[in-house]
């Protein structure tokens, strides 16, 4: 059984209320945007959202349901070949309700709602795998890297020690910190060039 609005129904009676929301979906679909009380257009929102929802796949069945609310062919017509195709990245959202004031006779709030500019969002998975993919492959990149640079400075330690004879040790440990880089940049380009 379905769960009853809360407070007083549209127009009084439960059939009323279904009417006069399926001819407010009907104008908003026709118009794009509509001015009605805010309490019309709460109770509007979801239920306009669920129609734009089943017109983003455009079946017979989900025409068949739609059918039964928007009775007007050219407005189904633009519902199921405009709207909903433009809405297809869209997760939900598609409408949006403004308060613009009282009404002037009898100090009824009124608010304008309407459908939302068609925004290309991508699948919600797909950038989440992209940046774990992405980033897996960054720390073995690093391993690869540490391992050549640590074999290096191994080769190149013996090289000081003769030239130590020669050098005082200072002179010999500044030129073995210079040649560590050369040696990792030599390295880092023989892992792009693998790459």
């Amino acid at each position: 059984m379905p769960t009853p609005t809360k407070g007083p129904r549209l127009g009084g009676s439960p059939a009323h209320q279904r009417l006069i929301l399926a001819n407010l979906a009907q104008s908003l679909f026709e118009h794009g945007k509509i001015t009605t009380t805010e309490a019309k257009a709460r109770r509007l929102r979801p239920y306009a959202e669920q129609l734009i929802t089943k017109a983003k796949t455009d079946t017979v069945a989900n025409r068949r349901l739609v059918v039964k609310v928007i009775r007007d062919k050219s407005v189904l017509h633009t519902l199921f070949t405009e709207i909903g195709p433009a809405m297809a990245t869209r997760p939900g959202g598609y409408t949006r309700i403004t308060k613009i004031g009282p009404r002037k006779g009898d100090n009824a709030p009124m608010a304008v709602i309407e459908i939302v500019e068609a925004k290309e969002f991508g699948a919600q998975s797909e950038p989440k795998a992209k940046k774990k993919a992405a980033a897996e492959p960054a720390p073995t990149e690093d391993v690869v890297e540490e391992t050549p640079a640590d074999e290096a400075p191994v080769e190149e330690t013996a090289a000081p020690d003769e030239v130590a004879a020669d050098e005082t040790p200072a002179e010999a440990e500044v030129e073995a910190t210079e040649e560590e880089p050369v040696g990792d940049a030599a390295d880092e380009a023989a892992s792009d060039d693998k790459a």
